[in-house]
């Protein structure tokens, strides 16, 4: 189930707030062992080994959450980057004790043999928070107390992304996006599919420059959506010209002119993140800065706004 971005409700007493965690979507599949799967179905159990001890659980339990690196008290997804696409097993080991993750556990879908998704979220959260797990590297999201303007003004001091509304009789809707679960954000992000890049110059001579951006429109089909020139790592540039190199292509995959000289095309499959201000009347976006690769699909991308 994905939260729909909206405003904050105008009858606090029907809904319920949790932060708006800056991480990783992940099922857990709780048996004789803990199985984590993505947003969009991959197996990555093997990356987050200090999750295991979830493990075993009598009975057996679904649960739905978000794997966070904290640093300082925060989530930060820059943290989180270097772990997400990590395969070589003494790699992993040597992160996961470095930058540790947490796994911030909202959702209880199934216990036993019993499915749990057309209960109400409060019944869900309540049978969720029975099961107790709070653990060195495992916790449940915390419900919080106070009325939507004020919690949203505190995640705004504390530097947070923002807030998740829940309705209090809403059911868990499977691979659906609904106002059941509204994001209201501190921070406009979008995901972007990656469609080619520049070079720079300076100190970025002969790296990227910038990326080529694009999303799909309403059709489906691929749009170019500006150029992202700023927010990465030496790190993440690095890592991303590596990935880029390998799905070069001739012609660029978008059906709108991407206006720009000098790029490198290439297919797209990589999706990342970006903060930006706002949309222009152009559709394209203001002041976009990188915040780093998802691991989603590109045809999860959300369409750009018309």
């Amino acid at each position: 189930m994905l939260a729909a971005p909206g405003t904050l409700p105008n009858d606090d007493a029907d809904w319920a707030y949790e932060v708006k965690f800056d991480g990783i979507r992940a099922s857990g599949y709780v048996t004789d062992s803990l199985r984590l799967i993505s947003r969009n179905g991959n197996d990555i159990t093997a990356a987050w080994p200090e999750l295991s001890g979830l493990a075993p659980a009598d009975p057996q339990y679904v649960i739905d959450g978000e794997i966070v690196v904290f640093v300082d008290g925060r989530p930060s997804f820059g943290a989180l980057q270097p772990r997400m696409h990590q395969r070589s097993p003494r790699a992993i080991a040597a992160l996961a004790a470095s930058t540790p993750a947490t796994y911030v556990i909202f959702d209880l879908l199934h216990i036993g043999d019993r499915s749990l998704i057309d209960l109400r979220y409060l019944q869900r959260r309540q049978l969720l928070e029975q099961i107790g797990l709070y653990g060195a590297h495992w916790q449940i999201s915390p419900r919080l107390n106070g009325r939507g303007e004020d919690l949203l003004a505190e995640t705004r001091r504390m530097q947070l992304e923002g807030l998740i509304a829940k309705r209090l009789d809403g059911r868990y809707l499977p691979g659906r996006r609904s106002r059941l679960w509204t994001k209201i954000k501190n921070i406009v992000t979008a995901d972007v599919v990656i469609i080619g890049w520049q070079s720079g110059s300076g100190r970025r001579s002969g790296s990227i420059g910038s990326l080529l951006v694009a999303v799909p429109d309403t059709t489906g089909n691929l749009v170019w959506v500006g150029n992202v020139g700023t927010g990465f790592t030496d790190a993440m540039l690095q890592d991303l010209q590596a990935r880029l190199a390998a799905l070069q292509r001739d012609t660029p995959p978008v059906i709108n002119d991407a206006a720009a000289g000098g790029v490198l095309w290439v297919d797209a499959v990589l999706v990342g993140e970006v903060a930006f201000t706002e949309w222009t009347r152009e559709g394209v976006l203001r002041h976009p800065a990188w915040r780093g690769l998802r691991d989603i699909d590109p045809d999860q991308v959300a369409p750009r706004p018309t």
